[in-house]
């Protein structure tokens, strides 16, 4: 069942996925299977994870969205997260926390 919190919007052949500003564990796992089943069903190309919202980022957080990037290239799709926060950065950073092998890009245009 996808969390209502989590907007999906097909862009050509990308999904994008915005996260709201503060996801629980739960929001965190409904994004990756809605993301995973609508890329799917949509035969999208790649996921834009919009996180210009997400004003924490903690280890699940992170391991999930780098999860969720290998998930996708296994299904042929490429993973970028676009507008991460400064202070979101630097604390992931303080933290040591990574996003794998996920692209980044300043924002959602750029993503694209």
């Amino acid at each position: 069942m996808a969390d209502e919190s989590i907007s999906v919007v097909k862009v050509r052949n990308v999904l994008l996925v915005t996260m709201p500003a503060d996801p629980d564990d739960a929001s965190v796992s409904a994004l990756q299977m809605t993301a995973l089943q609508m890329m799917e069903q949509y035969e999208a190309t790649g996921l834009v994870l919009d996180i210009s919202a997400v004003e924490t980022l903690d280890s699940f957080f992170a391991r999930t969205v780098a999860e969720t990037a290998r998930m996708a290239a296994l299904m042929g799709g490429r993973t970028v997260s676009a507008g991460m926060r400064p202070s979101v950065a630097i604390t992931a950073t303080q933290l040591g926390l990574t996003l794998g092998s996920t692209m980044t890009a300043l924002d959602v245009d750029r993503a694209l």
